[in-house]
């Protein structure tokens, strides 16, 4: 930073932020800023390291000149355990590149025919690391209601973690594994994307995650717990469902619900690929860091 002379610092993630702001501040960077994708704040560590994790990031935040969170519920929280004042606190949503998923349609039916689907079968996936705080779990104990009711579900898991083993046992104990498919890590979203009937996101905590709205780019209705940013980008019976966490029934009766009816399933794709497309695409997060960047150099520095 000393040799670059950057005018912002700009990190994420808690790792990066600690290391980044620290190395800001001892290179006298103008301004430094740190946006929160989520937090680890709750529900990641024992109520030790938690607290400890709670001072680090309100010393953290005396050395930062602006706080940005992806969705209003990561800054309630943020204001809730006291990290800086609601004022510090813009919100300003994720930007992806959405056109893969925009433009999915020509991919249809391949991932099917991999998998060596039919046209009958009704699939549900969920995506991301297999890690505790994903709840993969919840998921599999709503697979089990859902295959009860709806004999042409399959159930996709796309990606990998240490917990896959006990995962795999769970599919077993409860009678599914013929009809659960692990696939380990996927590097062709789109088309696996394009042949969901309906995405789950069964988290006890998230930020926005990137799954939900890559998959509403592509026409998908989803399923997720009600925690963190995810009220945030899924309005309840417009792009999808939001259902308590950690409770299976819930979950396995708003998938049952997007399975059993079609046309009010399409009617939530389209308003989810219309909502990801205006809401989320890069050019927007361009537009918006580029503004918040111009005003905070114009901005008097003030310190906490």
């Amino acid at each position: 930073m000393r040799q670059e002379r950057p005018h912002v610092v700009h990190t994420h993630t808690a790792k990066a932020g600690f290391v980044g702001r620290l190395a800001a501040r001892l290179a006298r960077v103008p301004v430094v800023v740190h946006t929160f994708h989520g937090h680890v704040l709750h529900g990641y560590y024992g109520p030790r390291k938690t607290q400890l994790l709670h001072r680090m990031e309100r010393v953290l935040a005396c050395l930062t000149d602006c706080i940005i969170t992806v969705s209003e519920q990561v800054k309630r929280d943020l204001v809730t355990y006291g990290v800086a004042a609601a004022d510090r606190i813009p919100v300003i949503s994720l930007g992806l590149e959405l056109a893969p998923f925009l433009d999915c349609g020509p991919y249809r039916g391949a991932f099917r025919r991999e998998l060596q689907l039919n046209g009958a079968e009704r699939v549900v996936g969920i995506v991301g690391r297999i890690f505790p705080i994903k709840n993969h779990h919840l998921f599999l104990e709503a697979a089990a209601l859902v295959a009860r009711e709806e004999p042409a579900a399959r159930f996709v898991i796309v990606g990998d973690g240490t917990l896959r083993p006990a995962l795999e046992r769970q599919a077993q104990e409860t009678g599914i594994a013929d009809r659960v498919i692990f696939t380990g890590w996927r590097q062709d979203l789109p088309g696996i994307y394009a042949d969901l009937d309906v995405l789950a996101v069964t988290s006890n905590n998230e930020g926005t995650p990137v799954s939900a709205i890559e998959v509403m780019a592509a026409g998908c209705p989803v399923v997720a717990t009600n925690v963190g940013g995810l009220p945030d980008l899924i309005r309840e019976g417009e792009e999808g469902f939001l259902v308590p966490p950690g409770d299976a029934p819930a979950v396995a009766t708003a998938l049952l619900r997007v399975l059993h009816q079609p046309e009010m399933a399409r009617c939530m794709g389209e308003t989810a690929r219309r909502d990801a497309q205006e809401r989320f695409s890069a050019q927007r997060l361009v537009t918006d860091m580029e503004q918040l960047y111009l005003e905070l150099l114009g901005r008097e520095q003030v310190w906490c």
